[in-house]
């Protein structure tokens, strides 16, 4: 979980940037099964995903689809790594893409990891234990002082 030195009692910040609301849903729902608490939030595509990153600072853990319309995970990810204020964020892709360019520039961009998006109850039970694991382990980077 992230320390923050100010509130040790906040949680971490967890953007899904997924237009499928059917997945949306299952996502979140595994998230509250696993009981994962975190300061969670949706966005439908990468313009989306931008708008709201931009309008609070703080660390944050993408979960990322590449599949969307307006600008996909690929263009947000370019986005954001050229962003001063976001290139810090950590990105796990989630996608039912498994073409080698999209893993490839996927992790060009800088993403901590690509899971190929199986939506059965215990696939995504693992995800959810994944990205807790990560957030209990991982000390997320704070964002740049201005």
């Amino acid at each position: 979980m992230q320390l923050n030195l100010d509130d040790p009692k906040a949680l971490p910040r967890l953007l899904l940037v997924e237009d499928d609301d059917i997945d949306a849903m299952a996502i979140e729902r595994a998230l509250e099964r696993n009981n994962l608490e975190v300061d969670f939030e949706r966005a439908v595509n990468g313009r989306d995903a931008l708008t709201k990153l931009r309008a609070r600072s703080g660390a944050c853990l993408i979960v990322l689809d590449l599949k969307m319309p307006r600008m996909n995970g690929l263009q947000f990810l370019e986005e954001l790594r050229n962003d001063e204020s976001l290139h810090r964020c950590v990105v796990i892709v989630l996608t039912t893409s498994r073409a080698e360019s999209d893993v490839d520039a996927a992790y060009a961009q800088h993403a901590a990891g690509y899971v190929v998006k199986e939506l059965e109850t215990h696939q995504l039970g693992h995800f959810v234990e994944l990205v807790s694991n990560y957030l209990k382990t991982v000390l997320l980077p704070d964002p740049p002082r201005k």
